[in-house]
């Protein structure tokens, strides 16, 4: 057989691509697209793909290029692109290799993203206020993905890891094409039925249209609804959904949503330990802080000597009670001096002299009143018909009758109350210990007493003491 027209694959691809980068049409093309599955390079390459309603075409953006483009593409983006069409000999594909890049508006996808993204904002659905607490540590966590896809894998692979005493429940649901949404609203209902802690709701990466269903209204709106707190995993870490948004927690991936959902349970072991070590040194600190508290009351001088505790309250009261005699007999002092002083009172004693000086003194005052009045008649020589020296003589003499009474009548009273003139009249007062009594009780057999009469005074003892009844 012979083999002499065959050729490699490299051959074919190298000759391909020659004949495409020496066709004048293919080095500089110009191509108005959408922008799919765009990827940014660690290295600063772009890659993407351009489609339109029917077609599409790899495209690779150098970093030399990229430096110059004045915005981020997205997915979803429109944009006019300058470039040259060439063969990737590796795969035999090719692609455009674009030097050039501007906007040329923005995909209807994204458009639609953006209005649905606002309308919902201003409804509240965003708000941090509505945001349901994730548990820490939860029993039971529900899962809406694919059953077959990567997501649902590394979701539950990864809390088995981390939390291998959690339950799980997978709730299959569509997460690609049109019937994707309806399918993940009926799931999120049906989940609320279950006693979940928490459920999560994603699928992996993909481009914008494969992670659309995320961003439907119907699926926004479920996820709001639900009684159960949400984590939205979708997609990677630079995709973001409606869902997003509206969740109870954003996961940049599957896998970052079963980290967020459960805890390390190693963790939470160190924990539980730390814990312990720390209990235990606290109570035996507390323990030996206890005893040493029981030693020092033990150890207390009050415990020992207790009726040392009852000396010092005595003698506080004996030092109370020496201050209430001192108060006492030192009120009974100032008492009795002005009782003295008032019985001793000249006036009070000798009532008839305070009258007969009153009674001088005004007698002075209308002999005065006479001699001015005369002297100014004379020095003036006024007759007076209505105003004689007999008429203010028979005045002068009315209001001395008056004054007279009334001196009377306060003699009369002072006469009353004198204590000494009821003495005279036979009564007597009878004291105890320098105290007068009013009242038979206060005596008692073999009591002294004194009586003071109108001019002296009786001691006696007495023999019986009997009181009146009815009294």
């Amino acid at each position: 057989m012979n083999t002499e027209n065959y050729i490699t694959v490299t051959d074919l691809n190298k000759y391909i691509k020659s004949i495409v980068d020496n066709n004048s049409h293919l080095q500089n093309v110009y191509l108005r697209g959408e922008i799919s599955n765009f990827k940014a390079h660690t290295r600063g390459h772009w890659y993407f793909t351009l489609k339109d309603e029917n077609s599409r075409i790899n495209a690779i953006m150098f970093a030399s290029a990229t430096t110059k483009v004045k915005f981020t593409p997205i997915d979803g983006m429109k944009v006019l692109i300058t470039g040259k069409v060439s063969v990737y000999e590796a795969s035999g594909a090719y692609q455009i290799y674009a030097n050039e890049m501007i906007e040329d508006g923005i995909g209807n996808l994204h458009i639609a993203f953006e209005q649905l993204k606002l309308k919902l904002e201003k409804e509240g659905l965003f708000d941090k206020k509505y945001k349901k607490r994730i548990p820490k540590i939860p029993n039971k966590i529900g899962i809406i993905t694919a059953p077959t896809g990567a997501a649902i894998k590394d979701i539950i692979s990864t809390i088995k890891r981390r939390f291998p005493i959690c339950e799980t429940i997978l709730f299959p649901a569509l997460v690609q094409g049109v019937d994707a949404a309806p399918s993940i609203v009926k799931q999120i209902k049906k989940a609320g039925e279950y006693d979940l802690d928490v459920l999560i709701v994603g699928r992996g990466g993909g481009s914008i249209e494969d992670l659309w269903a995320f961003n439907e209204e119907i699926v926004a709106r479920a996820i709001f609804e639900s009684k159960v707190p949400i984590i939205s995993a979708v997609g990677h870490e630079i995709d973001f959904t409606i869902s997003d948004f509206v969740a109870d927690l954003r996961a940049p991936t599957p896998t970052g949503a079963a980290e967020m959902a459960v805890p390390n349970l190693i963790d939470i072991l160190n924990y539980i330990s730390q814990v312990n070590i720390r209990l235990n040194e606290a109570l035996k600190k507390k323990i030996d802080y206890l005893n040493l508290l029981i030693n020092k009351y033990k150890n207390s001088y009050i415990l020992k000597n207790p009726i040392s505790m009852y000396e010092i309250k005595d003698q506080k009261l004996d030092g109370i009670i020496d201050k209430l005699n001192n108060y006492i007999k030192q009120k009974i002092y100032v008492e009795n001096t002005r009782l003295r002083q008032i019985l001793s009172n000249y006036t009070l004693n000798n009532p008839e002299n305070f009258y007969n000086n009153k009674r001088n003194n005004l007698m002075d005052l209308i002999n005065k009143v006479y001699h001015n009045t005369n002297k100014i008649i004379q020095n003036n020589k006024v007759i007076v018909a209505k105003f004689d020296i007999k008429h203010i003589t028979n005045v002068t003499k009315h209001y001395v009758e008056i004054s007279d009474i009334k001196i009377n009548n306060i003699i009369e009273k002072l006469e009353v109350l004198y204590p000494l003139n009821s003495l005279k009249r036979g009564y007597a007062v009878i004291k105890k210990d320098n105290k007068i009594i009013s009242d038979v009780s206060k005596l008692k057999s073999n009591d002294v007493i004194t009586t003071e009469l109108n001019n002296g005074f009786i001691e006696s003892k007495i023999i019986n003491v009997e009181m009146k009844e009815g009294i």
